[in-house]
């Protein structure tokens, strides 16, 4: 009989963790996953080393219409728990970044602790969801022509983003179905295209500050064969940019002064000549726009153009076009937090019906703040189905 507990459509990081705690507490459990492989994201995430958490972990660095919705979660499943996991696989890990932390082997070996955690619960994978349904307070799944009945249902199947690895709008559609709302997704943790700078640019990377409103990011810039992508851009898509940016190409330096500084004391050099002490020299000669006179001969005016053009490159938000949902990262929207539980990550309109993971409108910066989220709702999704 196809009769469960507890029914997790998705395999990921989140559903796996969801399966453990919830076998843990003596559940049936069945994983319904679209694949041929669990923890597909998982297995490629950090370059393939898994950035599996990070301590910097707090409501601040989650995004959304209600970010503040994974401050319990977090306090409840913190950093320090995971690397306390990591810890009882004897799976060794490195801090790349103060407080950034990754698997010191491969990804794969998170996957198979993973597995081997949730290895209680009967995991089917290559069954695509079609339709679920609520019948005398029990689910009702339907999967590869086969009907699976459950007490409880978890929506863990991530979000639409990074296509390649298998993905699906079905947890979007069964929120819906139940009365929630989806907040509209959009690509994040990816590139941008704009129109400026120029594409001959491509493959210059340069520590940079991107200010989006009161923040300030810093981080690496890489300007591509489309526009510019990198950490630091990666990190800015993530955030609200739809009252655009500033970006700053050479922190800490003046650069109008810079070169005022120039033209009175070594007025025979060029721009580019000057500006190449700071920046790399293929982004100095486009700067100075193949000028060769004389700095001493350049009026302030110009120079104060090219100035802030460095320090301050404003692009509106009008003029960034997000790099599409197939190389995004992660998305940005999904199933409104305004319905769900904090504390349990249970529906509050349809009880038994809890979330986990991407499918909210969670979306967390780059370094390992997703894949926490992934462990902490999961975990408190699965011991409270």
């Amino acid at each position: 009989m196809n009769k469960y507990d507890v029914i997790i459509i998705g395999a990921g990081a989140a559903g796996l963790s969801a399966a453990t705690t919830a076998t843990n507490t003596g559940h049936r459990v069945l994983v319904l996953d679209m694949g041929p492989h669990p923890a597909r994201k998982v297995a490629v995430s950090g370059g393939g080393r898994c950035n599996i958490t990070n301590m910097a972990a707090d409501a601040s660095r989650y995004f959304g219409e209600n970010p503040n919705f994974v401050r319990g979660a977090i306090a409840r499943v913190s950093p320090v728990d995971i690397l306390n996991w990591m810890d009882a696989h004897d799976l060794a890990y490195t801090e790349k970044a103060p407080g950034q932390y990754f698997c010191a082997s491969n990804a794969t070996d998170v996957v198979n602790a993973l597995i081997k955690d949730a290895s209680s619960a009967d995991i089917k994978y290559n069954h695509v969801v079609k339709s679920v349904e609520k019948q005398n307070n029990e689910f009702v799944v339907g999967a590869n022509d086969t009907t699976y009945i459950s007490k409880s249902l978890i929506v863990a199947s991530g979000g639409v983003s990074c296509g390649v690895h298998g993905v699906s709008d079905i947890g979007y559609k069964i929120a819906k179905y139940f009365g929630h709302k989806i907040v509209p997704v959009r690509p994040a943790l990816c590139a941008m295209a704009i129109d400026t700078p120029a594409p001959e640019l491509m493959g210059i990377s340069i520590d940079c500050e991107i200010t989006i409103g009161r923040e300030i990011i810093h981080d690496a810039l890489l300007f591509t064969h489309f526009g510019i992508g990198g950490p630091a851009v990666y990190r800015a898509s993530v955030r609200d940019i739809s009252n655009g940016l500033v970006i700053n190409m050479c922190p800490g330096i003046d650069i109008y002064e810079l070169l005022r500084l120039a033209k009175h004391t070594n007025g025979r050099r060029s721009i580019s000549n000057v500006l190449s002490e700071h920046i790399p020299m293929r982004l100095a000669r486009y700067f100075g726009g193949g000028d060769m006179r004389n700095i001493a001969d350049i009026r302030d005016a110009e120079l104060k153009n090219i100035a802030d053009t460095i320090n301050r490159l404003k692009i509106a938000g009008r003029d960034i076009r997000l790099h599409n949902l197939a190389s995004a990262e992660i998305v940005r929207g999904g199933v409104s937090t305004d319905l769900i539980s904090s504390k349990t990550m249970e529906s509050k309109i349809c009880p038994g019906l809890f979330f986990a993971s991407e499918v909210m409108d969670v979306a967390g910066d780059l370094g390992g703040f997703n894949l926490h989220w992934a462990w902490a709702s999961g975990r408190i999704a699965g011991n409270n189905s």
